[in-house]
């Protein structure tokens, strides 16, 4: 019989419906090509300086014993349940049956216990029954938190090789030029999609740019200052929420009542609405806080204006002010241009500010990613980061976190000044792509679209 009109229509939408669903469905094989800008020289979770390119990559080879989800909330990995004793200073950890490291061998409590007294020397850690416990030297409500960091990987190093419990393996690593890893068939939470990554570093985003815009690389990593003008050039952008902080870290405390009073002078005379939507094109927030607000839902409270009048006011308070040098990162091209700026403003003030380049500044400006999606967690790191002295959390309220941050504010060693989101350009063949509000990727479940 002859198919006509509306059962016709009717076949040709299946035969179309089946089609498009066998063009998206995730399928295995394929290399993704990825480049960054960090300076990777070191596959050992415990020895990072944290960057949001380096933090994805070596998610791909070590797992942790806890992660955190999108709300900051612990969830098993190689730990399937833990408990505190009263006191929350000792914790037992569950481990996860049945997993392995890169080379074969299985990931026993002995090994666990290893690879976190070595990150963590002070830790009192002990192998059980197939658990891992751990005893602080004080109280530690966050510990599960904590334990997802990356520095707190599962690592094993034997005769120089430092192997991992996570989905890919390493293949190929010549440190800071370019890493691959393959697929790992028997990893515990099941074979990536992917066969494997290769991952060039220390790239130039000029160099990444022309790589992406080749079809060379399916992954690159955009400078927060770049991002808008990568938009509009069509390239297909992911961005995070604002997760790394730019501030001023002075080295030392306030030496006299007039040195404080500059600090705040300076503070004052920033413009960080100039700042962000000048130099950043809009890419970053105000700081006036730490933490961003999408993190601890006060950041607000922080004043973030400038204020040229008031700090002109207290200028004229101070009969000398000294000479402070500013130091940044060199080969960081957004440090020299907001240094440069923030030397006008300190200016406009009556401060003298200049830049340098000696070792010892008596400021320095720091760009720091936030370690965790944990507020508590985050603002520990941070103060460490800084080379302040670790915050006193009362408790777990918003107001034992607002107290805690807001008396590193009032100690006058850290000027905040702006919370940067992460960019990365991503290829139109690359399916499943996910990636956590901290900016870091998630590729287990990534795969690549057929030509």
């Amino acid at each position: 019989m002859k198919l006509t009109g509306f059962p016709l229509l009717a076949v040709s939408s299946l035969l179309l419906t089946a089609a498009a669903s066998a063009a998206i469905r995730p399928h295995y094989g394929g290399t993704l090509h990825v480049e960054i800008q960090a300076a990777l020289t070191s596959l050992d979770p415990a020895n990072q300086t944290a960057s949001s390119g380096a933090r994805s990559v070596l998610a791909l080879i070590f797992d942790t014993l806890v992660s955190l989800d999108e709300r900051g909330q612990p969830s098993p990995v190689l730990a399937t349940a833990w408990q505190a004793a009263p006191g929350n200073q000792r914790w037992q950890f569950s481990l996860r049956g049945g997993v392995s490291f890169s080379d074969g061998t299985p990931v026993t409590p002995e090994a666990a216990a290893a690879a976190l007294r070595r990150a963590n020397p002070t830790w009192k850690v002990m192998a059980g029954q197939g658990t891992v416990t751990i005893e602080r030297d004080a109280p530690a409500p966050d510990l599960p938190a904590e334990l997802a960091l990356q520095r707190n990987s599962i690592a094993k190093i034997e005769n120089g090789t430092i192997v991992g419990t996570g989905p890919f393996a390493v293949g190929r690593w010549d440190p800071g030029k370019i890493l691959v890893v393959t697929a790992r068939d028997d990893y515990w939470g099941g074979r990536p999609f992917l066969d494997s990554i290769e991952i060039d570093v220390a790239k130039s985003f000029r160099d990444q740019m022309i790589s992406f815009d080749l079809g060379q690389s399916q992954l690159i990593q955009i400078p927060p200052e770049q991002a808008q003008g990568a938009a509009t050039q069509s390239r297909p952008l992911r961005v995070s929420a604002p997760v790394e902080l730019v501030a001023l870290a002075f080295v030392r405390e306030p030496q006299s009542p007039q040195d404080a009073k500059q600090r705040e002078v300076l503070a004052l005379s920033i413009d960080r609405t100039l700042l962000n939507s000048v130099v950043l094109q809009g890419a970053g927030e105000p700081a006036g806080g730490l933490l961003p607000n999408w993190i601890t839902g006060y950041s607000f409270l922080f004043p973030v204006n400038a204020d040229l009048t008031h700090a002109q006011q207290l200028r004229a308070e101070i009969p000398q002010t000294s000479l402070w040098n500013l130091g940044f990162d060199a080969s960081d091209p957004l440090a020299r241009v907001l240094a440069d700026r923030i030397v006008l403003n300190a200016s406009d003030a009556g401060l003298r500010v200049q830049v340098t380049n000696k070792a010892d500044p008596d400021i320095r400006l720091v760009r720091i990613l936030l370690a965790s999606l944990d507020p508590h967690v985050a603002l520990t790191e941070l103060a460490k980061s800084l080379g302040m002295p670790e915050p006193r959390l009362a408790g777990d309220s918003a107001d034992d976190l607002y107290h805690a941050e807001s008396t590193m504010l009032q100690s006058q060693r850290v000027i905040p000044l702006l919370h940067l989101r992460m960019a990365w350009a991503v290829s139109t063949s690359v399916r499943g792509w996910g990636e956590d509000r901290g900016g870091a990727w998630r590729l287990p479940d990534t795969w690549l679209a057929k030509p």
